[in-house]
């Protein structure tokens, strides 16, 4: 199966909505009828199956089908799930999906396969998303930190190091070694990611992988800052709106940082991580100039330069048809251009 898939649902079971068996039979109960209603439903697992349709645009539509229908955990697991596969193989990786979380609701006890290097790195990315997803910017700012000190530490230390990347030690064992070593000095979703990865990453690139987290909480943070800037101000709603729209683009909640810029005329502006959606009017015009003078606007009118150079009639390679008016007119003799 998907390595993000399985480990983002690694990381939702270990989250506070799927502690304890009832949670977890429920969890596994709603899944498997979102199963079948993808396989059973005709427009929607046309929908869901459609290679036209990119993997957020699949993620965005389940979620919000499912909101308020299951829980949100499985509505997380599901979105998520139709967004990390290829789109043919959503109704598969939906179906492995309900049968794992059976499997964990039945009590059955499976420890993470090893996996070759880039293949755990994606499967502790996935847990990693699950995490991030519920933390504010300044708590992402916390976890980034603690993560690059938490890598030096096992780096300068060859104890540390020998003991976290045995793989001949348990894996409880290895847990509990980290477990210990944060406890409560460290942010929750810190000790979490550190200890999956040791326990769903590759052992002996532990340290690389600490550090390829913080990467991956450093893009987060990017992405759940978007800034905007907006021709007028903008009101308690259209704050909520926007935020709600960004946040189903960016697959988890958006802060905005909002900022009026009068030279914008009206419309917003907004760049959230290496993505920009400029909405302005001043950007619309700026596009229609650009498009005008790649058009040719000369004084005898738009679009005269191109059709001259290509022999047009009316232009120097070809003979003009009088039709009775003259190239200030418009419409015969009922008025000139600037008039």
């Amino acid at each position: 199966m998907n390595p993000s898939l399985e480990g983002y649902t690694a990381a939702v079971l270990d989250g506070p909505d799927a502690s304890g068996p009832d949670a977890r039979a429920a969890l596994a109960e709603d899944v498997a009828a979102v199963e079948r209603l993808v396989r059973r439903d005709a427009e929607l697992h046309a929908a869901m199956t459609d290679v036209a349709i990119g993997p957020r645009a699949r993620r965005a539509v389940l979620a919000d089908l499912l909101s308020g229908k299951v829980s949100a955990p499985a509505a997380r697991l599901c979105a998520y799930a139709a967004g990390a596969v290829r789109a043919q193989d959503v109704p598969s990786a939906l179906g492995w999906l309900a049968t794992r979380l059976r499997q964990v609701a039945e009590g059955e006890d499976r420890p993470e396969e090893p996996l070759g290097h880039r293949a755990a790195r994606e499967r502790v990315g996935g847990y990693a998303q699950a995490v991030l997803q519920e933390l504010a910017v300044a708590e992402l700012e916390t976890v980034e930190d603690e993560l690059f000190r938490f890598a030096r530490v096992v780096d300068a230390t060859p104890e540390l190091r020998g003991a976290l990347t045995d793989r001949d030690l348990p894996a409880a064992a290895r847990r509990a070694v980290v477990e210990d070593l944060l406890g409560t000095k460290a942010h929750p979703a810190t000790v979490r990611l550190a200890t999956y990865a040791v326990t769903g990453g590759r052992p002996r690139d532990l340290v690389g992988t600490l550090d390829w987290l913080v990467e991956q909480v450093a893009g987060a943070r990017g992405w759940r800052v978007a800034r905007v800037r907006s021709g007028q101000e903008v009101d308690d709603q259209a704050r909520r709106d926007l935020s709600e729209r960004l946040s189903r683009l960016a697959g988890s909640p958006v802060e905005l940082q909002v900022t009026v810029d009068p030279a914008l005329l009206a419309g917003v502006d907004v760049e959230i991580g290496d993505l920009r959606l400029d909405a302005t009017a001043r950007g619309r015009l700026d596009r229609l100039r650009e498009h005008v003078v790649a058009g040719g606007w000369t004084d005898l009118g738009f679009g005269r330069a191109e059709r001259a150079a290509h022999g047009a009639p009316g232009g120097p390679g070809g003979a003009r048809q009088d039709d009775g008016r003259h190239d200030g007119d418009v419409g015969g003799n009922e008025g000139t251009r600037g008039s």
